[in-house]
């Protein structure tokens, strides 16, 4: 596993933008934007139980995660790594919470089912201008 330095950290921790690379059956790349937070030293975003990106992390656990500070969009985070964890139930909605609190400053809605996945980086790459 790879240490997060505190300037990745922070791009984690704010209310910016992420990307998330995943691999469709057919081995091809699907990316979609998502939310962002951190459970420990590892990734956490949620998501539909079902959607692409749970199923394709069902498939294949390698992910890239790419973020950009939202004040200035050249200072970015390029992560590598493996889904290592899906959390479910109360345990999830805790996440899912903060994770929204940061985001949107409440919880997140209770109208849909939602699982946290954690992605143990294992390369990070950042650029800041």
């Amino acid at each position: 596993m790879t240490c997060l330095s505190p300037a990745v950290r922070a791009l984690i921790e704010g209310p910016n933008y992420a990307h998330l690379a995943t691999v469709l059956p057919d081995g091809s790349p699907h990316s979609v934007p998502l939310w962002v937070g951190l459970q420990d030293d590892r990734i956490a975003f949620l998501t539909g139980p079902s959607s692409r990106k749970a199923r394709n992390i069902g498939e294949e656990p390698s992910v890239a995660i790419s973020l950009t500070d939202r004040d200035q969009p050249f200072t970015m985070a390029m992560i590598r790594g493996r889904v290592v964890e899906r959390i479910e139930g109360e345990a999830a909605w805790e996440a899912i919470d903060r994770i929204s609190t940061v985001y949107t400053g409440a919880p997140y809605p209770r109208g849909e089912e939602r699982v946290v996945f954690l992605v143990e980086p294992e390369h990070v790459s950042t650029t800041a201008y």
